[in-house]
């Protein structure tokens, strides 16, 4: 019999659709506790003394959402995919597991995380030894609290795509960068220069610590909301933004300003259904587009100017 973890999303109830959207990226099957419209059913005939006391008393402002992980996935991967989104999206929720402690979900990657070949590149979680064959990029990974290992689809596009489409010496940037992934594949890759940013200091934290476990110099990283904060000390060949479709719709008009000429976007953490509308946008503002990838329902795009 399999076992199972419940992962909710909990937030105020006009975020409930969101939180749906959101945690249907992990499962279609989902459950919703929302007793906002309690008092009125009450109102409206149901008989208030034949419902369950706990149920009376339920907090009428807030909703939760749930999703069930069943043992054979890893339910960290779930909980840092899901933060990652609604941290992305500006949303006050929060992501806690049911019957698993913070240790024991954060543990669950060591049964699941090893080795993962993409291309060149090969992520190797840093409590696993890994004898690179020739031609190999090893890139040391410890996600810790934050979403990045190179399991994820979205990713794994990403990390191709960069290592397609990048240029030895160039300057890369990668918005919303999570563990610092993307940019520690770019300098292995041969990248000049690197700069990583992402809303959350634990996620920056992270970043500072695998740029340290990996040995490249070349990477700077830092807290910043999208563009706000990111350095401005000239133009970048390359930017990755493996974020969602609604802040990369949030800064299409001005990401454009830091691209270099005939340097390349890569956008990612786009659900196929929601493609056309971002590659969409960007060709209205005068953007080419070079090529496409997706990978279960994952897309990402590569455009220019």
């Amino acid at each position: 019999m399999n076992e199972w973890t419940e992962v909710k999303a909990y937030g105020e109830r006009g975020l409930l659709d969101l939180m749906c959207a959101v945690m249907s990226m992990i499962d279609d099957r989902i459950r919703i506790e929302d007793y906002g419209d309690l008092d009125e059913l009450i109102l409206d005939g149901v008989y208030g003394d034949l419902i369950d006391e706990t149920v009376l008393n339920a907090d009428r402002e807030h909703a939760s959402v749930s999703v069930y992980i069943p043992s054979e996935r890893s339910v960290g991967e779930a909980v840092s995919f899901l933060r990652d989104r609604f941290r992305a999206l500006g949303a006050d929720v929060t992501v806690s597991t049911v019957g698993l402690s913070e240790e024991d979900w954060a543990e669950t990657w060591k049964r699941y995380y090893h080795p993962i070949k993409l291309g060149r590149v090969v992520i190797v979680p840093a409590w696993e030894k890994y004898d690179a064959a020739p031609g190999e990029v090893t890139v040391t990974m410890d996600p810790g609290m934050a979403f990045g290992t190179g399991t994820h689809e979205t990713t794994r596009l990403v990390v191709g795509l960069i290592e397609k489409y990048m240029k030895p010496g160039c300057r890369m940037l990668d918005l919303g960068c999570g563990s610092g992934i993307l940019s520690i594949c770019a300098s292995k890759l041969g990248a000049g220069e690197c700069f990583a940013y992402d809303i959350d200091p634990v996620a920056v934290r992270i970043t500072a610590e695998n740029i340290r476990d990996n040995g490249v110099t070349n990477v700077t990283c830092g807290v910043s909301d999208l563009l706000a904060d990111v350095d401005k000390g000239g133009k970048y060949d390359l930017i990755a933004a493996n974020i969602v479709a609604d802040i990369i719709l949030r800064m299409a008009g001005d990401v454009g300003g830091y691209l270099a000429p005939g340097g390349y976007l890569i956008v990612s953490g786009i659900i196929e259904e929601r493609a056309a509308e971002v590659t969409d946008a960007f060709l209205s503002l005068g953007y080419r587009l070079v090529e496409k990838a997706s990978e279960n329902g994952w897309c990402a795009a590569v455009l220019t100017v």
